[in-house]
């Protein structure tokens, strides 16, 4: 007999409007925003590698975990899509969760500590309209970020879940020059979410398709891989994922191999670099022991040496995404 399954329209869905958020537009920095110097000489030789990259009409990919957006980081990403010297952004289910409240509300980012103890944690009626453009993207062929920034930066939507279109004040998306899903779309910038299915909150809601969002993602997942096969002479910055970016940059990059080498190219000279918290110490061009707990850090073993041990090069840098990402941005921008 089939095991018994939680029956979805028990849920109570309330209004974003009814939610207290810890992060606002204010919290967004501008790009005449004050940088502070950020002392580690490595990152001038990431920017520099950047630019040569886009010379030679390399692909230059960010992978991000959504803290990055919560770090207020949306401008500086956007301006870099704009000038076209970011050519593909993958993120994570909650990077374009962050993305798409932030464009419709202002506002996002609730905290688990408060809503978990009453069963209110995720149940958000607008954030639950991601769960639609799930099925729309399915239903077009197209990846999760295609629908998702079409859909933000057209303004258009259309309501078919179990909760009534008049119970919720959609407005707009009246923050959409914040969003960077719409501006990849109306940049012709690659945008890829990469889902696991019940790591969301909209997979909590009544009218989640996960079928959809497997699909969808799975699309976006070949659209990475193809933004891979321009690696050659290019970049990837891996910013605060820790296993989306490291798993999906690994299974792309042997994928792009297989074909390159097939066709008698190779696809080995190019720069990693990490952005995160953790203390690696100053060698991290060899991976650490298993009897080291940092074995198990993914960017490191994966990013930082197995990929680029045929040709390429890798750099770490420490710091918080809030610093880190503005800085790199002064250093690209011409002044």
């Amino acid at each position: 007999m089939p095991f018994p399954q939680f029956d979805r329209s028990r849920l109570i869905l309330e209004t974003l409007a009814s939610r207290q958020h810890d992060l606002t537009v204010k919290d967004i920095l501008p790009l005449d925003a004050e940088i502070p110097p950020f002392g580690n000489p490595k990152l001038t030789v990431i920017a520099e590698r950047i630019l040569a990259a886009r010379e030679r009409g390399a692909a230059v990919i960010l992978m991000m975990g959504a803290h990055v957006l919560r770090r207020g980081n949306s401008r500086f990403i956007i301006d870099l899509m704009e000038r076209g010297i970011l050519t593909h952004i993958a993120m994570n289910g909650a990077g374009a969760i962050h993305d798409f409240e932030l464009a419709h509300i202002g506002a996002t980012t609730e905290s688990v500590s408060r809503y978990i103890k009453t069963g209110q944690f995720g149940m958000w009626n607008e954030t639950g309209l991601l769960n639609e453009f799930a099925m729309l993207a399915q239903q077009k062929e197209r990846g999760l970020g295609e629908e998702f920034g079409h859909a933000i930066a057209m303004d258009h939507w259309v309501w078919v879940g179990p909760v009534e279109a008049s119970q919720i004040d959609f407005g707009n998306f009246p923050h959409s020059e914040i969003s960077v899903l719409a501006t990849a779309y109306l940049k012709n910038v690659p945008a890829t979410v990469h889902v696991s299915i019940g790591q969301d909150i909209v997979h909590q809601h009544p009218n989640c398709d996960g079928g959809a969002w497997g699909a969808a993602s799975y699309t976006d997942f070949l659209i990475f891989v193809e933004s891979v096969r321009n690696l050659e002479g290019g970049v990837v910055l891996n910013f605060g994922s820790a296993v989306m970016g490291p798993e999906i940059y690994l299974k792309a990059l042997s994928m792009a191999r297989n074909v390159a080498r097939q066709e008698g190219q190779q696809i080995a000279n190019f720069t990693t670099a990490v952005f995160d918290l953790p203390d690696l110490g100053d060698d991290f061009e060899a991976e650490p022991p298993k009897t080291d707990p940092r074995y198990y850090y993914r960017p490191w073993k994966t990013i930082l040496v197995r990929t680029v041990a045929d040709g390429g090069e890798s750099y770490y840098i420490q710091g918080d995404h809030r610093e880190t990402f503005p800085a790199l941005w002064k250093l690209l921008i011409p002044m």
